[in-house]
């Protein structure tokens, strides 16, 4: 293993939803889960000033906009289970939170399919104002039918389709945040009377194919102008996509070895997009069993696999990769599946197991199992170096129960990772982005977000002064 003075430090975000079952099935019925309080703020106020109090980066909360598909024939076995249903906005949650902490990134997960990017785009500069620069945008297409259907579309759009979409989308969005509202547009001068000078206000005309926006931002621009932007998209137009726009990208690895083959993706794809690897972070969905002792860890890993239901955990996979899963042998095999759905984790998948179809307890198991590291803090460590050399810059910790799985990593593992460097022990000052990077508040200038910047003054001096003169 490396000195500990000669590895980057991990960047930290817990993987949460505003929900009672997301990744790990069944856990909530634990007997010291709470996760099953998810619409009582109080669970989210007191969790997240416990992570922010341990310096964690980030609360990263995902999100779906429908139901999982059909499983056993239908949707009722989804309700039955609590697969990511009910759940609740998580922007409407983070905006409480933005109140309760100060340090802390949130990061919210947003769907192209379901708001309208006028909408969101002074949803999330509202955020950030509110937040002081804390905002973060995990940008998705959707991969369940259910949600296209939810927002008026006829049945699940194509895969690239999907990204296309979002292409045009982040597009309208950064034109917005970048190119709206000029540094010194806002005056708000008593005086003379002038809030604003219309000469540094800007519509931004945008005609797509998918939408037709005048503008201007309703929103000043914030601290960060455009939220930090995670992607987490792993199939190969997903990479091609965060190559070119996200600060992060989120993989759901079931070894270093995979981690090793998506970073060489990534780095070829972000040479064309113009960036370099030190242009994005790359974060691993990974969780912990921690004991003092490995028959301690092993024993609360037995503890917890009691309580798992592979059943939903098939039925989360299955919705995810457009089959329905449901009723069949849990050693069936799966064999190849062609989907709309989502790709990367279906290529996982199939990683994971490599020389033999997977069976559908293996998809249950490398849901729960691959990305789960059991053991003591020392060992924990280790084995978390060896992601570290494989391309991983932080971690989003998934949770089986709530609070305790984040008690546990704070207590157990964060102690030795402090021990060796390789988590931080204050916070940096500055906007989320500025605490990540180092590098200021905005997106660097090799960011296609950047080219919007002064791109669309309207008036000329003549205009604006006769306007500063009526105004006065």
């Amino acid at each position: 293993m490396g000195t500990f003075d000669s590895r980057p430090r991990f960047l930290l975000s817990a993987f949460l939803m505003n929900t009672s079952s997301h990744i790990l099935g069944g856990m909530w019925r634990h007997p010291q889960a709470e996760q099953h309080k998810f619409n009582e703020l109080a669970l989210w106020v007191e969790l997240a000033k416990k992570l922010e109090d341990a310096k964690f980066d980030s609360l990263f909360f995902a999100d779906v906009v429908g139901l999982y598909g059909d499983h056993e024939g239908g949707w009722a076995s989804l309700v039955r289970k609590g697969l990511q249903v009910p759940s609740q906005d998580p922007l409407v949650l983070l905006s409480a939170l933005s109140a309760t902490t100060s340090d802390i990134g949130l990061a919210m997960t947003s769907s192209v399919v379901q708001a309208h990017p006028f909408q969101f785009a002074r949803q999330a500069s509202t955020l950030d104002h509110l937040s002081n620069g804390r905002v973060a945008w995990n940008i998705v297409t959707s991969v369940l039918e259910n949600a296209h259907r939810n927002f008026g579309g006829d049945n699940l759009v194509a895969h690239d389709d999907r990204y296309a979409w979002a292409e045009e989308y982040v597009e309208a969005a950064y034109k917005l945040w970048e190119g709206s509202w000029e540094d010194d547009a806002l005056k708000a001068d008593k005086g003379s009377g002038i809030y604003a000078d219309p000469a540094r206000v800007n519509k931004i005309n945008h005609r797509g194919q998918l939408y037709s926006i005048d503008g201007p931002h309703l929103a000043l621009p914030s601290v960060q102008r455009t939220p930090f932007l995670f992607q987490a998209g792993s199939s190969p137009r997903g990479s091609q996509f965060a190559a070119t726009h996200a600060e992060a990208t989120f993989l759901f690895a079931p070894h270093p070895e995979y981690v090793a083959k998506k970073n060489a993706q990534l780095i070829g794809n972000l040479e064309a997009a113009g960036r370099t690897r030190a242009d994005i972070k790359v974060f691993a969905g990974l969780s912990f069993v921690v004991g003092s002792t490995e028959a301690e860890a092993k024993a609360l890993e037995a503890e917890y696999d009691q309580y798992l239901d592979l059943e939903a955990i098939v039925a989360h996979i299955g919705g995810g990769i457009g089959v329905d899963l449901g009723g069949l042998d849990l050693d069936t095999p799966l064999g190849e599946v062609k989907t709309e759905g989502a790709q990367g984790v279906l290529e996982a998948v199939l990683a994971s197991t490599p020389g033999r179809n997977p069976t559908l307890r293996d998809l249950a198991n490398y849901r729960a199992k691959a990305q789960q590291i059991v053991g003591t803090p020392e060992q924990i460590v280790d084995e978390l170096e060896r992601w570290q050399d494989a391309g991983i810059d932080g971690l989003n910790i998934m949770n089986h129960v709530l609070p305790g799985s984040y008690d546990n990593f704070i207590e157990g593992v964060l102690p030795e990772l402090r021990r060796r460097g390789l988590a931080q022990s204050e916070y940096a000052p500055g906007s989320l982005r500025q605490k990540v990077f180092g590098r200021g508040d905005k997106l660097p200038a090799n960011h296609p977000a950047a080219q919007y910047r002064g791109a669309f003054t309207e008036y000329s001096a003549a205009n604006s002064e006769a306007s500063l003169q009526y105004q006065g």
